[in-house]
């Protein structure tokens, strides 16, 4: 996607370094950070540098890329591996890139090890963008039926980001919106603010405006209002855990959302990458939901008006915050899965019904 009418990847490969968008700066600045070691990956992932599902997975594939680099030996290779799987442990699809490279080194020639962990992540990233692809092709064909019956602009409302940020190339949630604009069909987004972390604002709304979608930041708890007004034609979302029962772990906000679009009969949509399915945890319990620093909540960032990004605290010294990052979402409330094999119901059956 672009990023000032230059296409750019959220993550790559050169001379021996891994070269990430660093997040953390958007929508301010826009700056190329290097990785050069495992631990600098880790980082990345920890402080959200790189974030997202399958851009995290991404992430840790390189990271053991450059741990090779760094120390060419299995029991560093191992540890580096699991330092990477706890970095961040609600996304799935660190734990399945992470293994998923693991397997492929396994007994692998010591002479050989760099250049097959280096051709299995960029294989991981490749993946990652025909996946999306056609995930947006799959929602497409959404969007269509919805503007074919209403001829006016189809009103979209997405949580967090979804976008081509949080993966590598053209997003889950924002790829249906992408090969809409592409297609010529008028299409307005609102997007969450999504706090603490503002990635609806910072990020969502940042890419749109880099591809010439319009749309609009909403305070996290307008969408119900904006339903109940008939200004919502459907929701799409991501995902960073889907239960093989069709329930949706992803960011904190997506359960109340998915609970008014049901009571005002709106379709709620979620996509995903097959990455992203947990086929082992069956009840949504046990999925590890991440609890961030609390400052996320207290503090917050901005740009001043002399260029400079300052760190304000807004909440009274006294008070505590809780910063839960994930809630779960019940099958129940999801009209269909999105993936890169068509859509789905949220259920055991749809899903075992599209993946074999």
């Amino acid at each position: 996607m672009k990023i000032k009418g230059k296409e750019y990847r959220t993550i790559w490969f050169e001379n021996n370094i891994v070269k990430i968008i660093n997040q953390t700066k958007l929508p301010h600045q826009f700056i190329i950070k290097d990785l050069k070691t495992v631990n600098d990956a880790i980082n990345a992932i920890k402080v959200m540098e790189v974030r997202g599902a399958p851009l995290i997975g991404a992430a840790a594939a390189y990271g053991l890329v450059l741990a090779i680099i760094e120390n060419n030996d299995q029991s560093f290779l191992k540890k580096s591996a699991e330092d990477l799987i706890s970095s961040r442990p609600t996304a799935i699809n660190l734990k399945w890139a992470v293994d998923r490279m693991m397997n492929k080194l396994s007994g692998i020639n010591i002479d050989k090890i760099l250049d097959i962990a280096i051709n299995e992540a960029k294989e991981i990233c490749e993946e990652d963008i025909k996946f999306c692809h056609n995930i947006g092709l799959n929602g497409l064909k959404i969007i269509e039926e919805i503007y074919n019956k209403k001829k006016d602009t189809v009103n979209i409302l997405t949580h967090c980001n979804a976008g081509w940020l949080a993966t590598i190339n053209w997003g889950t949630a924002t790829s249906p919106l992408y090969h809409a604009h592409k297609k010529g069909i008028p299409i307005h987004v609102w997007a969450d603010e999504t706090r603490p972390r503002n990635q609806g604002a910072n990020l969502t709304s940042y890419e749109l405006n880099e591809e010439g979608i319009k749309n609009t930041i909403i305070a996290d708890n307008t969408g119900g209002i904006l339903m109940q007004r008939g200004d919502v034609d459907m929701c799409i979302v991501g995902t960073d855990r889907t239960l093989s029962n069709g329930d949706v772990c992803n960011k904190v906000g997506t359960y109340l959302k998915a609970l008014a679009a049901h009571d005002n009969n709106i379709p709620f949509y979620v996509a995903l990458p097959s990455s992203t399915i947990d086929w082992n945890i069956k009840d949504h319990k046990n999925i590890p939901i991440e609890e961030r620093n609390s400052e996320e909540l207290s503090f917050m960032e901005g740009f001043d008006d002399e260029g400079n990004i300052k760190k304000i605290q807004i909440y009274p010294k006294k008070s505590k915050a809780m910063n839960l990052a994930f809630d779960v979402t019940p099958a129940k409330y999801i009209t269909g899965l999105i993936t890169e094999k068509g859509v789905c119901e949220a259920s055991e059956k749809g899903l075992k019904d599209l993946f074999k």
